[in-house]
């Protein structure tokens, strides 16, 4: 009874005593299922199977190892030039390694910033924010990405620049960038690659970074990063996600949305991750299970869209199964049982309009503010419906920040378009130039009709 008592006494010390009762205030089903397995209405979880294959894959077929040959890369890959023209599933193996990879550097990163290290976190002149895990996955993606397919041959559009590590007090942070960097690429071997044969140095680090200077645009073949989407939630212990995307001749054809605090019970979206942390430590997961965390990711035209758990929390590739399954969007269409996605921050977005057009379709729940790209995530596997957002005046929505989210929704059954139902445009450089006044996502046409007619009926009495 001490000991109970006791920590009791902690918990409340250590959140507050609101928050302690907030928790306490959660339904029993959701505190059991950090402790222990899923209620018997969620489906169970795939069987495990993600070891190599030498098998002929669908194009869609997750991971499946390219044999070493002559020709081969030094990561045990074949070069582009033997795939067959469109299908990119070469691209797609790496890009999903690579952000898994990704992954695992935030986690580490994000572990460390509760209460110390906050010198790692920086403003950029728009005042967003930056931190190490920004720079070390830029540089991560990077480097990868150049070593299997060759830095002539790749082009990538991305968020940050070197211009705040190559400053002259900055010598103690690009020391944190790489030696994150070097502690992601020595685990390269978990994820089917091959590390460097030495630690990367400041100056290979500082130009993978460099190397992500596309403009994008019309035409070829170039990739878009986001390295930590979301990166307010990210500092705040709570969600972001790791964004890449293929863009071919204007087309995203490829995306991939790591998300390490994405938590496979829908009801816990509703609550922030430091209550999920806090009920971990209570009632720890069952070893092995998939409670938390996941990889998305798709092909265009294949239909289909998969996630899969994180190899950070389940060992090796060829060690350990992590089966990846098949995801779909909702079946909901009737507007009272939807739930729809904004943005937390108002900075950029306008709630109040939102709050109205939501009144106006009939949605009768509260809204779900999830930060970044998960809101793209859980329409794409069914937890949620609608995601809708309408910038203020003057915010220019920039690629990297939709085109992984964008093709998810899209290949898993949903639909994603500006407010006056065009697609999206990814062939005007870095920003979503000619953009109709937002972006509605939906899981399904009849929902999205809705939404669409909705904003044209209250537009005109708005203030954006």
């Amino acid at each position: 009874m001490a000991t109970a008592t006791l920590a009791t006494c902690a918990i409340i010390s250590t959140l507050g005593r609101g928050n302690f009762y907030l928790m306490k205030a959660l339904a029993p089903k959701d505190r059991d299922f950090i402790g222990g397995s899923a209620p018997s209405s969620s489906p169970a979880p795939a069987p495990l199977n993600l070891g190599f294959s030498d098998c002929n894959p669908s194009p869609i077929s997750p991971l499946t190892f390219f044999p070493a040959s002559p020709m081969a890369s030094p990561f045990g890959f074949q070069r582009s030039d033997r795939m067959e023209t469109g299908s990119y599933a070469e691209e797609l193996s790496v890009a999903v390694r690579v952000v898994q990879m990704a992954c695992s550097l935030c986690q580490g990163v994000q572990e460390g910033l509760f209460g110390r290290r906050r010198e790692q976190i920086k403003s950029k002149d728009d005042a967003s924010l930056v931190t190490v895990a920004d720079w070390g996955v830029q540089a991560t993606v990077s480097w990868v990405l150049s070593q299997c397919f060759g830095s002539e041959n790749v082009s990538i559009v991305a968020e940050e620049d070197t211009q705040t590590l190559s400053g002259k007090d900055a010598s103690g942070l690009l020391e944190s960038v790489v030696k994150t960097v070097n502690g992601c690429l020595v685990e390269a071997h978990k994820y089917g690659l091959k590390a460097p044969q030495k630690p990367l140095g400041s100056n290979e680090v500082l130009e993978a970074i460099g190397r992500c200077n596309s403009n994008g645009g019309p035409k070829g073949r170039f990739w878009v990063l986001d390295p930590v989407d979301g990166t307010l939630g990210f500092v705040r212990g709570d969600q972001y996600a790791i964004a890449l995307a293929l863009i071919e001749d204007g087309e995203v054809v490829l995306g991939i949305l790591g998300c390490p605090n994405y938590p496979m019970k829908k009801q816990w979206l509703n609550y922030h991750q430091r209550y999920y942390r806090l009920m971990s430590k209570i009632s720890p997961p069952v070893a092995g299970s998939w409670h938390k965390g996941c990889v998305m990711y798709t092909l265009r035209g294949s239909g289909k869209a998969w996630m899969q758990p994180l190899v950070y929390d389940h060992g090796n590739f060829g060690l350990h199964n992590i089966s990846p399954k098949p995801i779909k969007v909702s079946s909901v269409d009737d507007p009272a049982l939807a739930t729809f996605c904004e943005p937390v921050e108002k900075s950029n977005s306008k709630h109040s309009f939102t709050a109205g057009l939501a009144q106006s379709v009939g949605l009768r729940k509260q809204p779900l503010r999830v930060y970044s790209m998960v809101k793209y995530a859980a329409i794409a596997c069914g937890d949620a419906e609608i995601f809708m957002k309408f910038a203020k005046a003057g915010y220019k929505e920039k690629i990297w920040d939709h085109a992984a989210g964008v093709i998810i929704i899209h290949e898993a059954g949903g639909v994603v378009t500006d407010a006056g139902g065009k697609p999206l445009d990814f062939t005007k450089g870095i920003y979503l130039e000619g953009l109709d006044r937002g972006i509605v996502a939906c899981s399904g046409s009849l929902l999205h009709d809705k939404i669409i007619t909705a904003v044209d009926a209250s537009w005109d009495s708005s203030k954006l």
